[in-house]
């Protein structure tokens, strides 16, 4: 999974960024991304993509993956969501996601921007004024966008935990907001709640 890394940095790019985002297919809840630099190619965790991996080695693998990188991380609300569309927003959250990061590595390195490579998992444009690369099934091929995939997912659960505590009636806890027959029965039940998505179809 270094494949696209060693490249780039055989090109020169020093600072290899990762992003990836979680949540687009959800009918509750925000968008997430990650962007994710890490500072070394070595981990003990199994490093793939999220879907890939079972809760327990994604909770092992973000531990390793927060000590070993910088990261940033964007999320867009289902308010926005409804407003500008799915594609728009998860666009925006990985452009925040890497305003974040870059945020950071500023703090400490003046002459940065020469140095970042940006990896896009999918075939999603970005506009960022950095040099970036679109990588269909990125998640499944580079470590550094497989780290940013776990920790977009890690993160957007945790937050769709902490709604499942306001409305404890639909299941997110369970499902995160997708559209599993739990999800519509609760939907038809009680209706949708605030952080539904509005313009999904199903809501």
């Amino acid at each position: 999974m270094l494949y696209y890394e060693r490249k780039l940095k055989k090109k020169g790019w020093e600072i290899i960024i990762g992003v990836d985002e979680a949540g687009r297919g959800p009918l509750a809840g925000p968008v997430l991304a990650a962007a994710v630099a890490l500072k070394t190619f070595h981990f003990k965790s199994h490093i793939d993509d999220s879907k890939k991996l079972t809760p327990l080695a994604r909770q092992k693998a973000l531990l390793e993956i927060i000590n070993k990188s910088v990261s940033g991380i964007g999320i867009v609300s289902e308010v926005v969501i409804d407003r500008i569309n799915i594609l728009e927003a998860s666009r925006l959250a990985m452009e925040r996601s890497i305003a974040s990061l870059v945020d950071k590595i500023s703090a400490f390195n003046y002459n940065y921007k020469k140095k970042i490579h940006i990896i896009v998992d999918g075939n999603m444009d970005i506009t960022c004024p950095f040099i970036h690369t679109k990588i269909i099934k990125g998640d499944s091929k580079s470590k550094s966008i497989a780290c940013a995939s776990i920790l977009a997912k890690e993160a957007r659960d945790r937050i769709m935990n902490l709604y499942d505590r306001l409305y404890p009636q639909y299941g997110f806890k369970k499902h995160k907001g997708y559209p599993t027959k739990e999800h519509r029965a609760a939907l038809e039940k009680f209706g949708p709640c605030l952080i539904h998505r509005k313009s999904f179809y199903g809501v």
